[in-house]
């Protein structure tokens, strides 16, 4: 099993970096050591190879000749209409073409769903916006059908909550709502029962529901999953299970699931008595992945499906991407402001341009928390203004699914967020993304701007940080095609002096109006996050600055004195004990601005942030973002 999945990953590699030789540092995996020259190919499915002793010949251009199968091959089904000459249900093939009115396959879909039918394991490498949810959610369903055609009919048969036929598990609460929403489209027509289990929802609702109405797919992230499995009184089983997925793979072992995921597997049945399916994805296969492969998938009946391009130009490579210095951290919001009126402008006045909509990433919760509300409160102002969102960790899951569904469907919207839709989600015509202040690492800068230009729609990437910030961006987001900005006049501009432009004067009056809690721990938050890289003094000092003239507040916040002493030799921060009103404590909803109200859950302090914008973070992916050919060679650092 161990040598077989290695081995794949191999040939995988090989295929996908075409003719280059490769220099493979040391720490690498023992699959990567002797890649050479291959050829160059569109996508390619690996099948096993059979001897364990032909290991090294993996590794030749003989045996990757022997391995790869071109994605063009006749065999492969394309359309989605086509899916009936391999038996799929009527009414799932009609789900896809009528009811989602998809046509063409992507290859992620037209590669791992034959085989996946026929009911091998699959190991798929493929990018996030490629169509990976239906990718396995076709097969999935349709070899539950063909199991059991009785649930091909509503009504036909009860479901119970221990009736689990198939398992999603997915990183994050907005992938698998996500998820769960493709899933019933496709069974809508069908009697397939689909429930959704993740954390941030109340859990007694949620069996309660499971038990009512039974279960067929479980969409679920993994400690929810595993907590869930482990509850002998949740009435939740799978003694059927048929199929398991494991999507987002490399993610979920990024955020540290590694351990869930483990125990998972001990709630399931045994594979020699009750024969199951399983399909990992990933967009990358480090080492981790690979070990998560031995365990979870059948290394005598399973296929290596690789559709990155070596030819292909990658996403974070094709969109135009900008930074802004900012004289300092005071500038930054007003900056964004400029940035926001500027594209909303051109959305409504250029018929070449489509409606301005944008992510915009912050460092932290509570620096999502207090953007967004100022942003809200100048859009009483600005009648052209988009409508105003935020996503981040500390709002309960069913807040986060309106937010995220009502900015998936809006034409023109800002969506203020954390990394919790950093990767994976799949919002239609994002025009910019926005980040504010540095990235934790160069893969997260990558994710990040990966929620714009998909499917081949335009779009663009901001970067907006201050000065201080400038040499630590440099380090950090090396090899990519970023061009210095200085169109945004806000950016050059001092907060002290007078005569500024008007976005600082609307910043301000907008901040004016917040509970002091929800400014102090965006204050709070930025002191948590200043290290590695960044001139601590520097970020106190600019703080400090932004707390008395940009929010034009009478003094700054206070600090822990605990705090304090982990920052080490900084002055200018006032020591005391942050005090709590009732709503700080309870972080309930405000009301004020279009949209709603302002979240909830105002994080503070240190770790408060869902990342870490000044701290970064160490990469443990292994490859990092293996879909660019750049990562395997040493990649400059950035002119700007």
């Amino acid at each position: 099993m161990k040598t077989s999945v290695l081995r794949q990953v191999a040939v995988c590699r090989v295929a996908a970096l075409g003719a280059r030789r490769v220099h493979i540092a040391s720490k690498t995996t023992t699959s990567a050591y002797a890649i050479t020259q291959a050829p160059r190919v569109l996508g390619a499915t690996f099948r096993p190879l059979n001897h364990l002793n032909h290991l090294q010949r993996t590794y030749s251009t003989e045996a990757t000749a022997d391995a790869v199968a071109d994605a063009a091959s006749p065999d492969l089904v394309k359309r989605f209409a086509d899916l009936s000459r391999l038996n799929v249900n009527p009414a799932l093939v009609d789900a896809i073409t009528k009811g989602m009115q998809y046509e063409n396959m992507t290859d992620v879909q037209s590669m791992t769903i034959s085989p996946a039918l026929t009911g091998r394991d699959i190991v798929a490498q493929a990018k996030t916006g490629t169509g990976k949810t239906l990718a396995f959610l076709v097969p999935v369903i349709q070899r539950i059908l063909a199991k059991e055609p009785d649930l091909a009919y509503r009504g036909r048969s009860r479901a119970r909550s221990d009736d689990i036929r198939a398992i999603i598990v997915s990183p994050t609460r907005e992938l698998a709502e996500q998820i769960g929403e493709e899933a019933r489209k496709l069974t809508r027509g069908l009697g397939l029962i689909v429930q959704t289990a993740v954390g941030g929802t109340m859990k007694n609702a949620m069996l309660h529901k499971t038990r009512r109405e039974g279960c067929h797919i479980m969409i679920a992230t993994p400690g929810r999953l595993n907590d869930l499995l482990s509850d002998s009184s949740s009435g939740i089983d799978a003694p059927q299970l048929q199929a398991l997925v494991l999507d987002e793979a490399d993610r979920m072992l990024d955020v540290g699931f590694d351990a869930e995921l483990q125990e998972i597997l001990t709630f399931l049945p045994n594979r020699r008595d009750v024969p199951r399916q399983t399909l990992l994805f990933s967009a990358t296969i480090p080492k981790n992945v690979v070990g998560l492969a031995r365990k979870y998938i059948d290394g005598n009946n399973f296929e290596f499906v690789q559709t990155t391009r070596s030819d292909e130009t990658p996403t974070h490579e094709k969109v135009p991407q900008y930074i802004v210095p900012c004289r300092s951290i005071s500038t930054v919001l007003p900056s964004l402001l400029e940035l926001v009126q500027r594209g909303t402008k051109e959305g409504l006045t250029n018929p070449d341009k489509t409606p301005f909509k944008a992510m915009v990433f912050l460092p932290t919760t509570s620096a999502v928390v207090a953007a967004a509300s100022i942003f809200r409160r100048i859009a009483y102002q600005y009648k052209d203004m988009p409508k105003v969102l935020d996503i981040h960790s500390k709002l309960t899951q069913g807040t986060r699914t309106v937010a995220s569904e009502t900015f998936r469907r809006a034409d023109s919207a800002i969506l203020f967020t954390s990394d919790v839709t950093a990767r994976g989600m799949d919002f239609p015509n994002v025009t910019h993304v926005i980040q504010c202040h540095l990235p934790p690492n160069r893969e997260q800068y990558i994710h990040r701007l990966g929620r714009t230009g998909r499917a081949g729609k335009a779009g663009e990437g901001w970067l907006l940080v201050a000065d201080l910030e400038l040499s630590a961006a440099r380090n950090r987001l090396p090899g990519l095609p970023i061009q210095r900005s200085t169109d945004l006049e806000c950016a050059t501009c001092d907060v002290v002096q007078p005569d500024q432009p008007s976005q600082f004067d609307d910043i301000k009056k907008a901040a004016q109006r917040l509970p002091a809690e929800v400014l102090s721990d965006m204050y709070i938050g930025y002191l948590g996050n200043a290290t590695k890289g960044i001139d601590r003094q520097g970020v106190v000092d600019e703080i400090n600055e932004m707390a008395l003239h940009g929010w034009g507040m009478d003094q700054t916040p206070l600090v822990r004195s605990k705090m304090v002493q982990q920052m080490g030799r900084v002055t200018g921060l006032r020591i005391g004990e942050p005090s709590r009103s009732d709503f700080g404590m309870r972080g309930g909803n405000f009301q004020g601005g279009r949209g709603g109200g302002y979240g909830s859950g105002y994080g503070g302090g240190q770790g408060a942030g869902h990342s870490r914008g000044f701290g970064g973070s160490r990469d443990r992916s292994g490859f990092g973002a293996i879909e660019s050919r750049s990562e395997w060679s040493p990649r400059a650092k950035p002119s700007f």
